[in-house]
């Protein structure tokens, strides 16, 4: 198996993730987004969005989108599992990760944030209100949706990682890099600690990947 992604990619960072969890190891290849490899033909063969993640499996299929990449992971990997087997717990646990993964992560990502720069140019105060104001926005709802539910636990969901633990920390660590304060969402910083004590969340960090840079 052969996975295409870049070191700051929250998506990439979610497959990642996922792997470790799973305990594959595929190999890697980066494609560095504030580069540019995204465009080249070589890649775009394999993702015309010009996007990471990408997987190639090891029968030659091609995989994009990390919420494709995760489900079809949980089908062919399915131990541990990471989702629950009742279907309400599912919804919920799917839900959760959605907060992120339609809410947060797609007004945030790096294309929108190029076009403000580059396109708008808006300063750089007002492009870090924007990272934020999404970010606080989502994690507020996310909050309430942890907060008191009989099913949140050591995790997400319960006492085991689940999807919704993987859509989140890649999240956290943007919070961080644009210093949000945690404060206001107590649970979700004890979850993100909670997962960070974990290998394969740790090894799945950005700055513990071969194309990490400061």
């Amino acid at each position: 198996m052969l996975y295409y992604g870049y070191f700051r990619s929250s998506a990439s960072f979610r497959v990642r993730i996922a792997f470790g969890l799973k305990g594959l190891a595929p190999d890697f290849k980066s494609i560095h987004l504030r580069k540019g490899d995204q465009f080249a033909a070589a890649y775009t063969k394999y993702n015309p969005q010009e996007q990471v993640p990408t997987v190639v499996t090891d029968a030659g299929d091609v995989l994009v989108q990390s919420p494709a990449i995760l489900e079809w992971l949980e089908e062919t990997h399915p131990n541990p599992p990471l989702l629950p087997k009742d279907p309400i717990e599912r919804a919920r646990v799917r839900a959760l990760a959605m907060v992120v993964g339609c809410d947060i992560h797609p007004i945030d990502n790096l294309r929108v944030l190029t076009y403000l720069q580059k396109v708008l140019q808006v300063s750089e105060g007002q492009f870090e209100d924007w990272f934020n104001h999404w970010i606080a926005l989502g994690f507020r709802g996310l909050e309430g949706m942890l907060a008191d539910h009989p099913k949140t636990g050591t995790y997400c969901h319960g006492e085991t990682p689940t999807f919704a633990d993987i859509y989140l920390v890649p999240q956290v660590f943007n919070s961080l890099r644009f210093k949000l304060p945690l404060a206001p969402y107590p649970n979700i910083k004890r979850i993100f600690d909670n997962c960070m004590k974990l290998p394969a969340f740790d090894k799945a960090h950005p700055k513990n990947q071969p194309d990490f840079e400061p």
